[in-house]
């Protein structure tokens, strides 16, 4: 068995409102932001803080807040989409920059929306087969710096972050079943197309192919029409019964989504988290950052999260309260 055993988040300094926001694009309303997306603000890293400065500062957090040694810590798994470098990964650098043992292994994934579920189905499987003891993941995005100046959608609805999970041999929530599933096919419809070995990036700071890109309708359409299959095979694989989920959270995408994704699936409003007003979508920091701020208000037993987006992809796991 495997345990989500502690939690820590780290917020950038540096906000967005929607006010500003509306300064800069008159026709985007403070009001209409808000009612699009739901989101009020957003928190932004600085031109000179990269990925790996926050996610040090979230694992530094995680061990500050629990009193942890980090020599205990024998894995180290960052999820981000923006990495410091093509190579090397950067849970290299933050290793160094942590001081975390030599000892602890350090590997990337790049995942997006899905991430904190993948990272959770790798440490749990680490964990569980007795070759590792105690496992962090971090998520960690600053897709701020993905996105042109002029896109005034994405700069309303995503926001910078990370997380840092510890999972570990005991704790206060097992982790159980997972389910997942990827189509590439979708691949095209969020997307940063320059930059890699593929398609370099280009000198115009017009040329759109630089930057995110992402096909809204095409995003919500995939999302529709997998998640709601996804929550009920695993409810199934867990032995659950939807009534049996006290806590179900979503990826923050946008309040619009979620709340058709909770109608169509028929949850309960108040088993169902939307927590992203004051952080937008942090990608795959969403899960743990609405999870982590549900311990204040919820006495959850059993918790579903569920997690998709880029890739496509998508994947779910249930959590039961020891």
């Amino acid at each position: 068995m495997a345990f989500i055993k502690h939690i820590s988040t780290y917020i950038p300094e540096k906000v967005i409102s929607n006010e500003e926001i509306s300064k800069k694009f008159p026709d985007w309303e403070s009001d209409k932001i808000l009612e699009k997306i739901g989101i009020r603000n957003r928190n932004i890293t600085g031109e000179d803080e990269f990925t790996s400065d926050i996610a040090v500062k979230a694992l530094n957090k995680l061990v500050e807040e629990y009193q942890l040694d980090k020599s205990a810590i024998d894995y180290l798994i960052v999820c981000t989409q923006s990495p410091d470098y093509f190579l090397p990964a950067t849970a290299c650098i933050v290793q160094a920059q942590a001081g975390l043992n030599t000892t602890c292994g350090a590997i990337d994934i790049n995942q997006g929306c899905s991430g904190y579920i993948y990272g959770l189905s790798l440490a749990n499987a680490l964990i569980d087969s007795k070759m590792m003891k105690n496992a962090v993941l971090i998520t960690a995005e600053t897709y701020s710096k993905h996105i042109h100046e002029d896109d005034k959608g994405n700069i309303s609805l995503f926001g910078d972050a990370a997380t840092a999970t510890l999972i570990s041999e005991d704790g206060d929530y097992e982790i159980l079943k997972f389910s997942v599933g990827t189509d590439g096919e979708g691949a095209k419809n969020l997307i940063v197309k320059n930059g890699a070995v593929r398609n370099q990036k280009t000198e115009d700071k017009q040329d759109k192919d630089n930057y995110l890109h992402m096909n809204g309708p095409k995003i919500f359409d995939f999302t529709s029409k997998a998640i709601p299959g996804l929550v009920e095979e695993n409810l199934k694989k867990n032995g659950f019964e939807k009534s049996d989920i006290d806590t179900f959270i979503f990826h923050q995408a946008n309040t619009f989504m979620l709340d058709f994704l909770r109608k169509r699936i028929n949850i309960p409003q108040e088993n169902f988290v939307i927590d992203m007003l004051d952080y937008g979508n942090t990608v795959s920091s969403t899960i743990p950052i609405a999870f982590k701020n549900s311990f204040a208000t919820r006495d959850s037993k059993n918790v579903m999260l569920v997690g998709f987006g880029v890739g496509y992809s998508w994947g779910a796991v249930c959590l039961r309260k020891k």
